[in-house]
């Protein structure tokens, strides 16, 4: 058989054809490894885990390390998962918050959170969006963590020391300008089987009289020879040093049998800071790693902290949680919990991410029919919220600091009664509320829009309340009755002026509705004390004799130098007139004699009103006194309605924020007596205060639905008794913005109360807000012009009194 030969550069040639083949092969197999291990990250989810600061700190008689050692048995827990887990703790670069992150495989989400929720009942837990703690055009430094001396050896845990080591951790995180970030990435898993098999044969070998250096198998020759010269030494000297290893053997033992005794894990330990100053940068990292200084021990272990020779790299396996095995470490689960668990108390971390307000489940009685609330959101578990219609017949209260989302709430209910076609009312003192929902209205409800604003100057909407019906005399015993409390309620008539103030209004008021022939107005109550004329032109027309015999008798012919004369009364009841009468906004309003707005049509047709009483623009008290107008018409329209079945009438959904300015005493009918009216009440404010006594008896006795958003101690205080046991006042202080303690009312049985989220409201179409503003001015506005020419014509025929115009 003939031999082949390969001339030498063809086996050069082939051996280099190998060479880089073997290259391509571990090439394409570390490829396919990394992007296995990206792949994974991508199925891992991110949750943020916060407690509420009683968690931890109820138990006054637990140790330190007995709290802590609850974080070992809970990442004890964790090693059982086979797949890594990651730990982090870390201030983002946007805010001034430590958060408390734990990323988990999403196959193995539930038995997280129970495992969690086993530990730390009230735990806080919520799916997250990643977060940043890099400022990009910053200064980023970053390390990761190794044993200086053999794995065996443990580091000081807390089990041995006497503060808490996470408060020194957490006192590197005390960076307060925005841009700069600091982290601590812990990734691990359960260690490979053999490593325990290594340590055991280490105790073993100790307790056979082996050294600890020969057991780790360090210096094997120099210790053997050391031993061997040693052999020449005195037998006393070698008695010493034999009693002496045993005793450095028994330690090494007890610690090796420590180390065993828990759950060994392999570990990544990654530290970062970011900052947009490099000096900055660097001081905060050396703090940051001075803060493991505290687990080191002398002549056992310590950790070193090795910088990466690829920042970009080592930070992009930072960002995606991929394990390193180059930055492999063993530890145990108590030496894992010494640097990651939950702080102990506010006070000794107050920049840590705690639960300010407890959360409560929904109770599962709650309907899936009416309109959403909000939404529950309750271990990580969204259920949406809603209500019945038959429940919002005993009203819904809501309170709430200003800024904490009412406004959204409000909206949303609002809307959705608006798309959904029923009849709605909403005022609103800022005209914030009323700007929203105009540009949400659906194009098939246009024609149901009527905008009452008071601050169109062009175009006055007429609002006359002492119009009523003569065949129902009750109308006007409500008429005046309410016009004495609007002005008590804007002067404290009933402090200041007394009873004769009343005595003095009640009368005017009977003798202008008596005339069945001319309807009075507002401008036409100073003239019956100022013009006798027109006092005694109403006086021959009123068929009422208590009325007339008040004035013919009582308030003509007391003496002038009398305190109840009407020469004495006049003026200080006309003043309370003439800011109305004489201002711009509100004269063209009230003195019109015809309302624009027929409010029981409003009702029956439901129809879509909408107040802006804008105090900015017009004025606190104008606000004030047309709000309460406007409330006493739509309660009068209500009243009315007791002459339909109850089933003819329709539901109307009466909104009102900063209710206490525009409600009367008159509202606790409305809401004692609901379902008889169909009047739906939904009234929010801010702080308890606010509130007459009567109708904060009338709201809390009757009320069936409350939503309590972020308030103050003193409110807290008041409202804790709706909401104990599940919630305290300290919850009712500290809710976020946009989160509410809610108790509803579900088919007329009250629940136990819970947490929810208001909803962000779609975003409006300013255009469309436009378009019905001008529609509503042109259909229910008269054009100024004729208004003055109107109240000019009928005083200058009458030759009566009316205050100057500004």
């Amino acid at each position: 058989m003939a031999a082949i030969f390969l001339n030498p550069i063809n086996l050069l040639a082939i051996l280099i054809a190998i060479f880089l083949l073997a290259i391509f092969i571990i090439w394409i197999i570390r490829k396919n490894t990394f992007l296995s291990f990206l792949k994974k990250s991508f199925k891992y989810d991110l949750f943020l885990i916060k407690l509420p600061p009683e968690e931890l700190a109820k138990d006054k008689e637990q140790s330190l390390k007995e709290k802590i050692s609850v974080a070992e048995q809970f990442i004890s827990i964790l090693t059982n998962f086979k797949k890594p887990i990651v730990l982090e703790i870390a201030l983002p670069e946007i805010g001034e918050e430590i958060a408390y992150y734990v990323a988990v495989p999403q196959k193995l989400e539930e038995s997280f959170k129970k495992h969690l929720l086993s530990f730390y009942p009230k735990a806080y837990f919520e799916k997250t969006k990643d977060y940043n703690i890099f400022n990009l055009k910053g200064v980023t430094m970053g390390a990761y963590l190794k044993q200086a001396e053999n794995w065996m050896l443990p580091i000081k845990t807390y089990t041995e020391l006497e503060a808490d080591p996470i408060n020194s951790i957490l006192n590197a995180f005390k960076l307060k300008k925005e841009g700069e970030g600091v982290a601590i990435q812990i990734i691990f898993s359960s260690a490979p089987k053999d490593l325990k098999k290594s340590i055991t044969q280490a105790i073993k070998n100790l307790k056979e009289g082996q050294s600890l250096k020969e057991v780790l198998g360090e210096n094997v020759f120099k210790d053997a020879l050391k031993n061997f010269t040693s052999s020449f030494a005195v037998s006393n000297n070698n008695k010493e040093e034999e009693i002496k290893s045993k005793s450095i053997d028994e330690n090494t033992i007890k610690l090796l049998e420590t180390k065993i005794s828990k759950p060994i894990c392999a570990v990544n330990v990654r530290l970062f800071v970011s900052t947009a100053v490099k000096e900055r940068t660097e001081e905060a990292f050396d703090t940051l790693l001075a803060s493991f200084d505290q687990f080191d021990v002398p002549l056992r272990n310590r950790f070193k902290a090795i910088k990466p020779k690829n920042l970009n790299k080592f930070v992009f396996n930072y960002a995606f949680r991929l394990f390193n095995q180059k930055e492999e470490m063993y530890l145990n689960t108590e030496e894992i919990a010494s640097f990651w668990h939950f702080p102990m108390s506010v006070e000794s971390a107050p920049q840590a991410k705690w639960v300010k307000s407890r959360e409560a489940p929904p109770p599962a009685e709650l309907p899936d029919e009416g309109i959403i609330l909000g939404e529950s959101i309750y271990q990580n578990q969204k259920r949406t919220i809603r209500i019945l219609s038959n429940d919002r017949r005993r009203h819904l209260y809501t309170i709430g600091q200003t800024g904490v989302g009412k406004s959204v709430f409000l909206t949303n209910m609002a809307i959705q009664d608006i798309q959904e076609g029923k009849g709605v009312c909403v005022i609103d003192p800022h005209g914030d509320l009323i700007e929203a929902i105009l540009g949400l209205i659906p194009k098939e409800r246009f024609k149901d829009v009527v905008i009452f604003d008071p601050s169109d100057l062009e175009r006055p909407i007429g609002l006359n309340m002492l119009e009523n019906d003569p065949n129902k005399p009750e109308q006007k015993t409500f008429v005046i009755n309410e016009w004495i409390d609007i002005f008590d309620k804007l002067y404290d008539l009933r402090q200041v002026g007394g009873p004769m103030f009343e005595y003095y209004l009640r009368n005017a008021l009977g003798l202008l509705m008596s005339d069945i022939e001319e309807i009075p107005t507002l401008i036409d109550i100073p003239r019956i004390f100022t013009n006798q004329d027109f006092l005694k032109k109403k006086l021959d027309k009123c068929p009422d004799p208590t009325i007339v015999e008040f004035w013919q008798k009582e308030a003509l012919k007391i003496s002038g130098g009398h305190d109840l004369s009407l020469q004495n009364v006049a003026p200080y009841i006309t003043s309370k007139f003439s800011s109305f009468i004489s201002n711009d906004y509100v004269r063209p309003i009230i003195a019109q004699k015809k309302s624009a707005i027929n409010f029981r049509k409003i009702m029956d047709e439901q129809k879509i009103l909408l107040v802006n009483l804008s105090k900015g623009k017009i004025g606190d008290i104008n606000a004030s006194l047309l709000g309460l107008m406007m409330v006493g018409k739509l309660l009068m329209a209500a009243f009315s309605r007791i002459e339909l079945s109850e089933e003819e009438r329709k539901d109307f959904y009466l909104y009102i924020d900063e209710f206490q300015n525009f409600t009367t005493p008159s509202i606790a009918t409305i809401l004692s007596e609901a379902r008889k009216y169909r009047l739906n009440l939904i009234i929010s404010h801010q702080f308890i205060a606010q509130l007459q006594d009567k109708i904060r008896e009338a709201v809390f006795g009757n009320v069936g639905s409350m939503v309590v958003f972020r308030v103050g101690v003193k409110d807290a205080e008041f409202l804790v008794k709706q909401f104990e046991p599940v919630f305290n006042e300290n919850d009712m202080i500290n809710l976020d913005n946009f989160v509410a303690i809610v108790k509803l009312l579900v088919k007329n049985i009250p629940t136990r109360p819970f947490t929810i989220k208001t909803l962000p409201p779609p975003k409006g179409n300013p255009e469309i807000a436009k378009l019905l503003k001008e529609y509503s001015r042109l259909t229910y506005g008269t054009p100024r012009g004729l208004v003055e020419q109107e109240i000019r014509e009928k005083y200058q025929k009458e030759g009566g009194y009316l205050l100057e115009t500004e």
